[in-house]
């Protein structure tokens, strides 16, 4: 399962901070307003029901007293409904809708004792508060008060605060959102210079900063990009400096081999073999040379410009004795590219250069764009390449194919990986794969290349 980011694991935490404490202010919010509303309508139930009881005694002081019609004289308007206990029999002022089933027992006992006694039953599935009262021995008065506004009242109380809750939620979440928007802004700045300094500009760098507990970092991210560019910069000079000394003496040595492979009719097959072997390893020391100051050069950034890739393709085969036609443009994309031309051409070289020696030739260069990146695909028909180097074939010194020819004497090894550096100016990468048929299939992705 992926990991959120910072940002959305701060922004979580606000939101669950600010839920919790919604939450909890909501219900307590509600219990106390529940609890006031309660106490309010029972000591307004238990006062009306006194003065009823009061009116009920005084009707039924008489010698034959008409019980119902006296209950039908009280004012107890639609909420309230009075009941009334006298020797065995109860008595209400219309039919009793199951009204006496819903007195407990316990309670009528209670006020038979005397005792006036106050419950909360439900009646008809109707949340009711039951107020009894004693009137004589065998005389007891209840009165039923329906609860049905105060609990829609209270759900409605209670919608409104999950309400509340619920939007204190994402307002927390929100402010999460801005906080650390605004306190990463720093580590965004971070990342921007570390990703151009990736892609070769090595000019980048963090802004001074007026936040004195940044501007430790800032300072020391500085610092740490200069030491690292001169660095790298010494070790381009290097590398340039020790190729361009070793031009002249293999130049040298290239004439002296040169001179030795004409007249090797003269020599015997001993010494004619040892003179060839020379040949080839000052051949591939050139090479390997070249290599290097291409390598030297590679950690400039792109000088786009517009170039005809599918021309320029059919130039680097036909150079090679290739015909032009294994170029093709998938679904006919355009090939006029934003790319840096000296670099695209060595992507290519070395791409077929690469099938020629290892793979029995090149058997397709597709180019294609997606989303406005540039494709250059090369095929071949050779043995592929296992999956355990493709991670590694564009390494450095390149691992796989390219050790395969070191091994026989063919190539430097280092031509692939002038690939993956051209590509990386282009803020693009190299990979390979299997062909579909057999052999391999050398990918270089190029962003940006539309006009």
């Amino acid at each position: 399962m992926r990991r959120l980011g910072l940002r959305a694991r701060v922004s979580a935490g606000f939101a669950v901070g600010a839920l919790l404490l919604s939450a909890s202010m909501a219900l307590v919010s509600y219990e106390l307003t529940r609890r006031s509303l309660l106490d309010e309508r029972e000591r307004t139930a238990v006062r009306a029901a006194y003065f009823d009881a009061a009116v009920v005694r005084t009707g039924l002081d008489t010698e034959d007293p008409d019980v119902v019609e006296v209950l039908r004289s009280l004012d107890t308007g639609g909420n309230r409904r009075p009941l009334l206990h006298r020797g065995d029999d109860w008595y209400a002022r219309n039919a009793d809708a199951g009204l006496t089933a819903a007195i407990p027992v316990d309670l009528q006992q209670l006020v038979r004792t005397g005792e006036p006694a106050v419950q909360r039953v439900r009646v008809n599935g109707q949340p009711t508060l039951l107020v009894g009262l004693p009137l004589a021995p065998s005389t007891s008065y209840y009165e039923l008060t329906s609860l049905r506004e105060l609990d829609e009242t209270l759900q409605v109380l209670a919608l409104a605060l999950t309400a509340v809750a619920i939007v204190v939620a994402g307002s927390g979440a929100a402010l999460g959102w801005y906080a650390t928007r605004h306190s990463l802004r720093p580590l965004t700045a971070v990342a921007d210079a570390a990703q151009e300094i990736a892609d070769g500009n090595f000019s980048a760098r963090l802004a001074p900063t007026t936040d004195p507990d940044l501007t430790r970092l800032s300072t020391s991210f500085n610092h740490m990009v200069d030491q690292l560019s001169q660095r790298i910069e010494r070790d381009r000079r290097f590398a340039a400096d020790v190729s361009h000394e070793l031009r002249s003496p293999l130049q040298t040595l290239a004439a002296a081999a040169s001179v030795l492979a004409r007249r090797r009719e003269h020599l015997d097959d001993r010494t004619a073999t040892a003179a060839g072997l020379v040949a080839d390893e000052i051949t591939r020391f050139q090479q390997l040379v070249n290599d290097l100051i291409q390598l030297a050069r590679s950690d400039q950034p792109a000088d786009r410009g517009p170039v005809d890739v599918a021309a320029l393709a059919r130039r680097v085969c036909q150079a090679r004795g290739l015909p032009g036609a294994l170029v093709h443009a998938a679904g006919g994309a355009a090939t006029t590219w934003l790319v840096d031309q000296r670099r695209v051409e060595q992507i290519l070289a070395n791409l077929v250069d690469n099938a020629i020696r290892h793979g029995g030739g090149p058997v397709a260069v597709r180019l294609s764009q997606q989303d406005g990146t540039g494709i250059v695909e090369v095929d071949d028909e050779g043995p592929g390449v296992p999956p355990a180097d493709r991670d590694v074939v564009f390494d450095r010194f390149v691992r796989g194919r390219a050790a395969h020819a070191r091994a026989a004497g063919d190539g430097t090894g280092l031509g692939l990986a002038i690939v993956a550096q051209h590509a990386a100016a282009h803020r693009g990468r190299a990979g390979v794969g299997d062909r579909p048929g057999g052999g391999a299939r050398f990918r270089v992705e190029l962003p940006g290349v539309s006009s």
